[in-house]
């Protein structure tokens, strides 16, 4: 007898075991997982647009050499803070000297031939009014006062020559003073000289076009460079708030206002190489990136302490709406309806946990959320995802 119930316990252990996990898995495969909820909560959004940028002096100017010759005194270096007027280099002035010495001669020549020409000129004038005197008495020949006349004609006509050759001269002198001027160099404006392309003993030829020796930047302000693509550019305004943070900033922001935005992109040339000032915008051919067309956006920020400097790399935000504390659910907790622009259904979980439709009105959006205006109050839970939409 007690041998049939061990038999019957261990036949029916494990059929009940099986009866249960068969259970377990069906309630596990059948069951739904729980819905996916967001809260209604406060949060700072900020909608901008984004874009890489330049850092360049808002106004610098390249120096350059008007008179040929060789550097003889360099009086600063790169980095050196230089004061309006100061003098800055030096160029060997023996040729532009020489030229003035020179021209001084040849006035002072042309001078002396000019007081000469003015004794022959009084004699030429004595000499016909002595013939006019004679000829009202008939005391002389016709051909005698002719020759006169032509003689003081002839004084007069070379007066005029000598003393257009004076002025020609002196006009020379002038410019010949003016590029012996140019061999000493001074400062245009005040400023930090932020290249330096001279050097001692450099032979400067200014003859086919001017060289350039330094270049002199106010480094406050400073102008970001910023390049919006085509999809953003019409959200970017003259006037906007804007910030940017650099690669060495440490996470510090720098606050500034879109001053300019140019018409046409620039050339791809140009685009690349922006370091070399302010680019100019081209026509036709506009610049590009893959298939995007980039568009120069110009941002002025105050530089008193010399943080940034030039060609540096700006990640630019341009905000086109902000808001500070405010009601937001995620994007993915809506759903958009056709025709009511800023409005859309959220399916909103009662007291017993059933989700119901409600209309909501959105004002502004990040990437991640959107601020909620009217139809939420703060708490409450909304369905998200795939179940929000199938409510």
């Amino acid at each position: 007898m007690r041998s049939r119930r061990t038999k019957a316990w261990a036949l029916t252990v494990p059929l009940i075991a099986t009866a249960l996990a068969l259970a377990g898995w069906q309630t596990f495969s059948s069951g739904d997982a729980p819905p996916a909820t967001v809260a209604v909560t406060r949060a700072d959004l900020e909608s901008s647009v984004t874009a890489l940028g330049t850092l360049q002096p808002r106004r610098y100017v390249d120096v350059g050499a008007q008179a040929s010759g060789q550097v003889l005194r360099l009086h600063v270096e790169v980095g050196d803070e230089v004061k309006e007027g100061q003098l800055l280099l030096e160029i060997d002035p023996s040729t532009q000297r020489a030229k003035v010495d020179a021209g001084h001669a040849q006035i002072d020549s042309l001078k002396a031939q000019l007081e000469e020409q003015q004794a022959q000129h009084d004699l030429a004038r004595q000499q016909h009014q002595r013939q006019a005197n004679l000829a009202r008495s008939g005391a002389t020949r016709d051909e005698d006062v002719q020759t006169a006349n032509a003689q003081l004609r002839a004084t007069q006509a070379k007066l005029k020559m000598l003393k257009a050759q004076i002025r020609q001269a002196e006009a020379t002198l002038r410019s010949d003073k003016a590029e012996l001027g140019y061999t000493r160099i001074y400062a245009p404006l005040s400023g930090t000289v932020v290249a330096l392309d001279a050097r001692v003993g450099q032979t400067l030829n200014a003859l086919e076009q001017t060289p350039l020796v330094m270049r002199i930047a106010r480094l406050s302000p400073m102008t970001v460079w910023a390049q919006v693509s085509e999809a953003d550019i019409g959200r970017v305004k003259p006037g906007m708030t804007a910030y940017f943070t650099t690669l060495g900033g440490e996470g510090r922001r720098w606050q500034g206002k879109v001053r300019q935005i140019l018409p046409v992109p620039p050339r791809p040339l140009e685009q690349m190489n922006q370091g070399g000032g302010s680019p100019v915008s081209g026509t036709g051919q506009g610049a590009s990136s893959g298939r995007v067309v980039l568009y120069s956006v110009l941002l002025d920020v105050d530089n008193d302490d010399h943080a940034l400097l030039s060609e540096m790399t700006a990640q630019v935000f341009f905000v086109a709406a902000s808001a500070k504390g405010a009601l937001s659910v995620p994007l993915g907790a809506l759903e958009a309806i056709d025709g009511k622009p800023d409005t859309y259904l959220a399916r909103v979980l009662d007291s017993r946990g059933e989700p119901k439709a409600r209309e909501v009105r959105t004002g502004v959006r990040d990437r991640l959320r959107i601020q909620i205006l009217s139809g939420l109050e703060e708490g409450e839970r909304l369905l998200v995802g795939p179940a929000a939409n199938e409510g």
